[in-house]
Order: C-alpha cells, then structure tokens, then sequence
C-alpha cells in the first residue's frame, strides 16, 4: 500500500499491462517534457492519460440505480466511532459476510467492528457499544440486530469475516478475524453460537489477522479454513514520516515498516477440530503482506488453488498438486504483482469458460483484471505444458487507468442487470490522512462497472446509477448478495469510521434470473467449491461456489445467473467438491432453487 516513491513511480510505467504499451510510452514521454513533474499526482489531468479516459455510454447501458435503503431496513451500523490515533490496524477494517444462519432461505448479515482505538484497556473494549453486529432478515426487506442474544457479538479489532459448515451439521458457522485473535463461533442451530476456537485447536496467537476463506483443500468432504495475516505490527513504530503524494505519512500507517505476518492454513480434522498445516503445505507465505486470499480452481484439475493478495510484496498464485501441498506458481502464471493489493474478485466475466480475477490497488496503481488464459492454451493444445496463465487486460478493456486516483478495497463480480455478463462493483477509500484534520481519512466515491461484452469491456456507470456513487465516504469492506429475493442483487457496504450502507439494487430483475442456494446436504457436502455451468441455446455461464472473498468480507454463498429474455434453462451441470456429477434439465427461470446433492 504505502511504499517508497520511487518505487511507486515505477508501477505506474510497469503495471499497465500488455494492453497497455502506447499508453505506457507516452506517459514515459510526458514526465520527460520540460515542466512536467516527476510523479502522478492524484487528481492530476495527464493528457493522453487521465483526461481522456472518459467514454461516452453506448445508448444500451441498463438503465439501474442503487438506492442507500440502510435505514428503513432496520441496518443503523456505525464504524469505529472513535479517534484515530494513527495507526495501521484502525484504518484497514472491517469486513461483512451474506449467510443464512438460521436456514430459513433468507440472507442473513455479520458485520465486524472495531470497538476502540489501539491502547483501549480490555474492560473498555469489553463493554464498547462498538462491536461486530448480527443481523437477521426479517423476510420483508427489513433486519433485527441479534448479535448479543446469538452470542457473536465479538469485541475487539474485527478485521473479517467468513460462513461455512466446517462441522457438516447443516448450520453455516462463523469465523471472525481481528487485530488480534481470531474465534470461531460453532452454530448450534438454535439462533446462537458457542466459541469454540479453543477446542477447535484455532489459537494462534495474536497477530494482525486480515481475510478468511473456506475451501475443500484436500477434498475429504470437509470444509478447511485459510487466514491471511498481514504485517507484523508494532504500537511503538511511531516515528518518521514519508511524503506519499505530497502528504506526510507517519511510519505507523506504512505497512513497509513492518515485517510481513505469516499465513494459517487449518485442515480440518472431521471431528470438530482443526490442525495448522500451513507451512507443510507450502502456503504461508512468509514474504507475503496478505490481506485477501481466493481458492479457485483456475486450471480446472478438479483441486481448488489459492491466490494470495498481497501489500507491498509479490501476489501468490498456488496451485494445488491434489496430494495436500501447493506450488507456488505466481511468476510463470503472470500473476506476481508488486503492488498495494487489497481485494480480489473471481468470475469468469467473458463467458469463455475459465476463471479470471480482478484485483484493487492503492492510488496511482491502476486496477488489475487478470484474465485467463486456459481457454486460448487449450486451443492451442499447450495447456498441459503451460498449466494456467494469466494477462492483465484491465486498461484493454477500460477498468484500468481510470482507477488512478482510488484506493481501491472491496470488490465482486455480479450481474447487476441480469444479462448474462459479469458486471463490478468497487468500494473505494483513501488511506492517506486528510491534510485539514488528521483525525480523518480522506474519503472516496464507490464503483460501479457495467460489461459491455469482450469487444468494448466495462463502462463505468457510476455517474448514472444513484446518488449514492455521489457519495465519499471510506469504503473498506463489501458484500454482494439478494438479501431481498426479488432477483437482482445488492450490495453491503462498511465504511471506516462512517455509517454502513445496504444499497437496494432497483431495476435489475426487468430481466431473467435463477438463483442456486445449496442447503445442509447429505455426504459432507455444503456446495462450496462446486462448479457449475448453466446451458441456454447456444450460450453458456459458469460459477465456482464459495469462490468470491472481496476484501475482509464474504459475498453470498449462492450462485446466481442472469438470463436476459430467457425463460427457461436448459441443463446445469454441478460438479461437487469430491468430483461427483449432477444434471438439471429443463429450469424454469425467475426462482430460487434449492440445491441437493444426489
């Protein structure tokens, strides 16, 4: 995120991607002019660069706005309401995850907070009103806060948070990651939950703990967890400052002056505990400051891989050898990116068949959409000897350069229309302090990609989807999912010290739909890791459940496909964790279908 100048000079001349090399030279040529200064300075109208990376909407662009509806639903969230102190750890949270805890068909909301300032004493932090919120839907658009009587009402630093059924009971359980220590809370089916982190042999000790993922790694049936930690932080590094854009940054808030955390990897036992195989495995990415991390089956062998984002240090492409190690593969696969990565999303947006990524940076470092190759390889019959590759189109396709002035952290693929392609949604905030008060963050406005398809790419509509990407705040977190079951989906916002926000997708179910939700099933099984791919005419569209991590938070567990004008699916095609196939033929559109393994 924060690093040294000079080292931020060079990534806005290397990063921009293959894509991008005329652009690349004229901007050499223009910090070469007489008078032009020696770094990009946000904000700035580059010629050639940034002033021209406007373009006018084609007339179809969907006409659908996002409504802030936060309030009437019942969701009065609050982000650190406290001081900075000007540390790192305040300024990085927090996170939100969609789940269904009570099994009711409805989505359900964890949000995580950070309940005082760094140095608040432990009986403060105990009974701060600031603490990590439960919310349940109420099946009619509104949500009651039931953190304290559930007993997840977790108190502390909160970073992230993640569902998932590691016990094969049925009931999605929750794990929470912080400045810290990390718990997990056992569902017990009930409407509350029982710390069991101990038992479940999870205590690692305090670190700076960022994004948590579940995944079958080894494909026993079972549900494996993997932490992202972060840096190594100290209160006491407090001295020096830097310039970063011609603001004074405090060593505190750069995560260059800490050493990088290590990364834990837990396989489950199947028996309700967890073992720490991180560094058998070849995954804990002692170099690495990590703060997302996605498992995806990016080569399609049938084993989830693992792609690490990382802060000022190398990203970390994984790949599983199906024996219960990793390859770390990142160079070869084009995906080792030296820059300020905070949030990743995983959809395959060109409807090709294979998974891309599209990863958020810190300013003046462009966005990254990473597209895979696999598909092209096959042709070409030189995937086996190529296994995946990656190439970094983001300015090709229009979601680069213009994010030269974001910070960018939460981010997912979704079909916000419902037309069958994956659109993007960003949330955006600064890390650098605001000049007039250094109490505060400097604030940013949101994101939202419309994709076109793989001739012209993604346009941004921000400008004509609702006053909320008016809006700055410092967004942080976000979370995608149908809380409302109409069809469209929506999306959860937490921003650092400010209000959180549910925007109300308005207009995106004028088209066709169908929804995937995969309940409590038999054999160990509770969908996340399968893949599906849904068959209509002479067109195709393909999810991996579970896949999506976004930036300390979790999207919606469940797969969700936009048809457009079609009524009628006419096969999917699931293919659980543990390699079993399943057919569906002959879907009517516009519901939620429940999914079971048979």
């Amino acid at each position: 995120m924060l690093d040294q100048l000079p080292r931020r000079q060079r990534l806005v001349v290397f990063t921009a991607g293959a894509a991008g090399v005329v652009a690349i030279l004229l901007v050499v040529l223009l910090w070469l002019l007489p008078g032009r200064t020696s770094t990009y300075i946000p904000g700035e109208q580059i010629e050639g660069l940034t002033a021209d990376l406007a373009r006018s909407l084609p007339e179809d662009y969907p006409r659908i706005t996002f409504r802030d509806v936060s309030d009437q639903a019942g969701i009065r969230f609050q982000h650190f309401p406290f001081t900075r102190t000007t540390q790192l750890p305040e300024d990085m949270g927090s996170g939100a995850a969609w789940g269904d805890y009570n099994n009711d068909g409805w989505l359900d909301l964890y949000v995580v907070n950070q309940s005082g300032s760094l140095g608040t004493s432990p009986d403060q932090t105990a009974q701060s009103q600031a603490h990590a919120h439960l919310y349940r839907n109420n099946q009619d658009g509104t949500f009651t806060e039931v953190s304290e009587e559930a007993g997840v009402d977790f108190r502390g630093i909160g970073m992230g948070a993640a569902w998932g059924d590691y016990d094969n009971d049925g009931w999605p359980d929750l794990v929470v990651t912080s400045y810290g220590k990390n718990v997990l809370y056992r569902n017990n089916g009930n409407g509350t939950f029982t710390d069991v982190t101990t038992q479940a042999g999870m205590n690692a000790p305090d670190g700076f703990w960022a994004g948590a993922s579940w995944g079958d790694y080894d494909r026993d049936g079972d549900l494996d967890l993997y932490i992202c930690g972060y840096v190594r932080y100290t209160p006491e590094t407090t001295g020096g400052t830097s310039l970063q854009y011609e603001t004074e940054m405090p060593a505190s808030l750069n995560p260059s002056s800490f050493r990088p955390e290590r990364n834990l990897l837990y396989r489950n036992n199947g028996n309700g505990s967890f073992t720490g195989l991180a560094v058998q495995a070849g995954v804990d990415d002692p170099d690495g400051r990590s703060l997302s991390a996605s498992r995806c089956d990016f080569d399609e062998d049938g084993w989830p891989d693992l792609y690490v984002a990382n802060d000022v240090s190398d990203n970390v492409l994984y790949r599983n050898n199906g024996d219960g190690s990793f390859q770390e593969i990142s160079h070869r696969a084009l995906v080792a990116d030296y820059r300020g990565a905070m949030g990743i999303a995983t959809g395959d947006w060109d409807n090709d068949r294979d998974v891309d990524m599209f990863v958020t940076h810190w300013i003046a470092q462009e966005n990254a959409l990473y597209n895979n190759l696999k598909t092209q390889l096959d042709t070409l019959q030189l995937s086996a000897a190529n296994a995946v590759k990656f190439m970094d189109v983001a300015d090709r396709y229009g979601l680069g350069q213009i994010a030269l002035d974001y910070v960018g952290f939460g981010a997912g693929f979704f079909d916000y229309n419902n037309d069958g392609r994956l659109d993007i949604f960003i949330t955006n905030g600064s890390t650098i302090q605001q000049d007039a008060d250094p109490h505060l963050l400097t604030p940013m406005r949101d994101q939202l990609f419309w994709n076109s398809g793989p001739e012209d790419g993604f346009y941004d509509v921000s400008a004509v989807s609702g006053p909320v990407f008016r809006q700055e705040l410092v967004g942080r977190g976000a979370a995608i999912g149908d809380y409302d079951n109409d069809g469209d989906l929506d999306v959860f916002v937490v921003n650092n010290q400010g209000p959180a926000q549910l925007l109300q997708n308005e207009g995106g179910n004028q088209q066709h739909w169908l929804t995937l939700a995969f309940h409590g099933i038999a054999n160990g099984s509770s969908g996340t890791g399968s893949s599906v791919d849904l068959f209509t005419g002479n067109t195709s569209q393909s999810r991996q459940v579970g896949a999506q991590s976004s930036y300390l938070s979790q999207h919606s567990p469940r797969a969700h496909f936009g048809l457009g004008s079609t009524t009628t699916v006419d096969s999917i095609r699931i293919v659980w964790p543990d390699g079993h196939r399943q057919i569906l033929r002959d879907i009517p559109a516009d519901q939620i279908l429940a999914i079971t393994r048979l």
